[in-house]
């Protein structure tokens, strides 16, 4: 089941300072995507700042962004029907954030993953960790970077960069000001749903947002 935020151990050390927290905290904002249209400053920060992976069109009209943890079974169940979305709407721009609220394990996957970006095997390490049986943890993380091929050496090194830090922090200093329950949560626009969601409901989502701006 996804994990309520709240009880994550590491929350406060995340949410307590940083690039991040400073600049939301001084733009005042704290509105829930999904109630009230999205504040621009907050789109900004949720779209275009301290970015993990960008997957389909990124000069897409339409962004899915889904907050994502390796060890949350509905995030699994989800990663071929964002490969399917992609596929099918080529004016589809997909942010995946990492979001890791289960825990150390799920935070060391983050870092990999972020890290994987920088050799340009993100999807190959993303799709492998969430087809894993068990949990996604060091051992399992390495298992599969080494199975697509990550240069290991460079990937430890990677990990360790304050870049990446602040890219996690940054994404649960969003799901602060947003009130976000837990993952997966998905935005599109000005809406946004927790919890699994079927195909033909993400394809819904972003139908909505398009019909909103014609």
């Amino acid at each position: 089941m996804p994990q309520d935020k709240r009880h994550h151990p590491d929350r406060r050390r995340f949410l307590r300072t940083g690039i991040a927290a400073s600049a939301l905290a001084a733009s005042g904002i704290s509105a829930r995507a999904q109630d009230n249209p999205m504040p621009p400053e907050l789109r900004q920060a949720l779209e275009h700042e301290q970015l993990g992976a960008v997957l389909g069109n990124p000069s897409g009209d339409v962004t899915l962004t889904e907050f994502f943890d390796y060890n949350c079974p509905y995030c699994r169940a989800s990663v071929a029907d964002i490969h399917q979305l992609i596929s099918e709407d080529p004016n589809l721009r997909v942010l995946l954030r990492e979001w890791p609220v289960f825990g150390a394990a799920s935070l060391y996957c983050a870092r990999m993953s972020l890290a994987s970006l920088r050799q340009e095997r993100f999807w190959q390490f993303h799709a492998g960790l969430m087809n894993i049986e068990g949990e996604a943890d060091d051992r399992s993380a390495h298992r599969v970077a080494e199975a697509v091929g990550l240069d290991m050496e460079r990937l430890r090194k990677d990990m360790d960069d304050v870049v990446i830090a602040r890219q996690i922090e940054h994404s649960w200093i969003l799901a602060e000001k947003m009130g976000l329950s837990g993952t997966p949560t998905f935005i599109a626009g000005d809406f946004g749903a927790f919890g699994r969601q079927s195909l033909n409901e993400l394809r819904a989502m972003i139908a909505k947002v398009r019909r909103n701006r014609s």
